[in-house]
């Protein structure tokens, strides 16, 4: 990307996009910024209801910091309404919990926002490129591109990353992707940005607090039908509100005590029964996934790779079967804890993305 480009910046108000958008533009590219608004944007103190309140990378003070980097860059900038798209995306993360299964609302964001309908706006204003600050690298190898870790493992996000369509692929950039966190914010403090040293958000945008139940009981109140919290021994325990309180292998919250942790092992939606026992019975030796999205030719006889079931997770080693272009099945060399139905799989090649795809079922610990 050596001439000069119209690139469109996905700008959050945060550090890593403000730099994205500030190294494009040292690079003599033609910027222009831009703010998903995702809904209410009244101030954080203001009495909303909680699944109308955003926080993190879609708040109000959020919008005002983009704005205000893109003023110092001296590029246009533009807040662009995705209220409607993002209401989709509660749906869905409400719609998981309601069936048992947990939500992964960062994955499909960046698929069907970021590289969606942000990649049509960019072809509104003759932007041939979307940018964002994600911390991930693309790189095209023998004619087809291929998604990576980052250089900074710690700040690594190519997990949430492997739902990119095809058609975006080629036309996507990860400035930062090379730089650890700490010279993004020395980058900052160069190129005068006032947020060099803001925080970062760890709560999904929509969910102050982390309060998940609340936001399914304001779009899925059906979901939440009281039933027993049993012991995997048959024992009855206790009683709970909903199952969408609850994911497989959470410890905390669970409000009933025999003696020694218990963790949850299953939830039955059918019966609104949540299943404790001992850790080891969190465990899984394999697992099933579907709805594939390959980043190379599906292989067609089993292969190892390194397998990640959620964002924080060590990637362990396996052996994976295609079972058909949408589905595979998965084989740990060793038994993994809580393989959570709803969550992302990503397969990796060192640190190349192999293929990611959805949880349907852990198999039991061989």
């Amino acid at each position: 990307m050596s001439q000069r480009e119209r690139i469109l910046v996905a700008m959050s108000g945060g550090v890593d996009s403000s730099v994205a958008a500030g190294l494009l533009v040292e690079q003599g590219h033609d910027v222009v910024g831009v703010f998903m608004r995702v809904g209410n944007h009244a101030p954080e103190n203001t009495l909303l209801p909680i699944a109308d309140r955003h926080r993190g990378c879609c708040s109000a003070s959020d919008a005002a910091d983009a704005r205000r980097v893109a003023g110092q860059l001296g590029i246009p900038f533009y807040a662009l309404n995705f209220e409607e798209d993002f209401s989709r995306l509660i749906d869905y993360f409400a719609d998981e919990y309601a069936n048992a299964r947990t939500p992964n609302p960062c994955v499909m964001c960046n698929q069907w926002l970021k590289f969606g309908k942000l990649l049509a706006y960019a072809d509104v204003v003759g932007a041939t490129r979307v940018a964002t600050g994600h911390y991930a690298r693309l790189a095209e190898r023998d004619g087809r591109a291929r998604l990576s870790r980052a250089l900074d493992a710690r700040k690594d996000q190519s997990y949430v990353l492997f739902g990119i369509p095809e058609i975006a692929r080629g036309r996507t950039i990860f400035p930062i992707g090379d730089l650890p966190k700490s010279a993004v914010r020395e980058h900052a403090r160069r190129l005068g940005l006032s947020l060099h040293d803001k925080a970062e958000s760890q709560d999904i945008c929509f969910v102050p607090d982390r309060d998940y139940a609340e936001v399914v009981r304001a779009r899925r109140p059906e979901a939440f039908k009281p039933g027993e919290i049993r012991h995997s021994d048959g024992r009855m325990l206790g009683r709970h509100d909903g199952l969408p309180g609850f994911t497989l292998g959470q410890r905390h919250g669970l409000r009933v005590a025999v003696g020694s942790p218990v963790y949850v092992t299953a939830l039955d939606s059918a019966t609104s029964t949540v299943v404790v026992g001992p850790r080891e019975e969190t465990e899984s030796s394999s697992l099933s996934a579907s709805s594939m999205i390959w980043w190379v030719s599906p292989p067609t006889a089993p292969f190892r790779a390194e397998a990640r079931i959620r964002y924080n997770h060590v990637a362990a080693a396996a052996l994976v079967t295609v079972l058909d272009p949408q589905r595979v099945a998965v084989e740990f060399d060793a038994a993994q804890s809580a393989v959570t139905p709803g969550q992302a799989l990503v397969l990796y090649d060192g640190d190349d993305v192999i293929a990611g795809g959805w949880i349907d079922s852990g198999g039991p610990r061989a």
